[in-house]
């Protein structure tokens, strides 16, 4: 039998850390994952799916993890129920996370609690390729024109006019 699960989406809340009596680490949280399709009015659905983590992973997922944060997780389903105070049955469908995967860089998320990640784009520097180890750029240009001298800076290898790229076969890595 197979029960397999990979999930990929945005904690909707802050996970919550707990510990068994017999202080196992123990996290849960909830995932929202968009659907692939949109509904009758255009707009893109998406399933909150509960997730359970336990031991060293739980506390990690508790201590890097907070709202927003995009995550992958790998585990099973599981399913179980109890009585609640009503004496109904009570049927809670979760998933038991074998691996979660932080998927954003530490500190990628605004302080505002937005959910862009929006690295720097490297600014191209007078300084020759050689001394700094990498690849001149074919048009060698600058484009900085001043700014950030301060700051170190790289060009890009893969802009300029679109002409193949001539690379031996023993620079390849493969």
């Amino acid at each position: 039998m197979i029960n397999r699960v990979v999930l990929v989406g945005r904690l909707t809340k802050n996970p919550e850390l707990r510990y068994t009596p017999n202080g196992v680490a123990v996290t849960s949280f909830t995932i929202a994952v968009n659907r692939p399709f949109s509904n009758q009015q255009g707009e893109r659905e998406a399933d909150f799916i509960p997730v359970v983590v336990w031991r060293r992973q739980a506390e990690n997922a508790a201590n890097f993890l907070q709202k927003g944060s995009l995550a992958g997780v790998d585990g099973r389903i599981q399913t179980r129920s109890y009585e609640n105070n009503e004496g109904r049955r009570v049927y809670i469908t979760e998933v038991i996370a074998d691996s979660v995967q932080f998927l954003e860089p530490k500190g990628a998320r605004h302080a505002d609690g937005g959910n862009s990640y929006a690295p720097s784009a490297p600014q191209p520097s007078n300084q020759s390729s050689q001394q700094r180890g990498g690849y001149a750029p074919s048009n060698n240009q600058s484009t900085s024109g001043g700014q950030n001298q301060g700051a170190p800076s790289f060009d890009d290898p893969f802009a300029g006019d679109s002409k193949p790229i001539d690379i031996s076969d023993d620079d390849l890595p493969f």
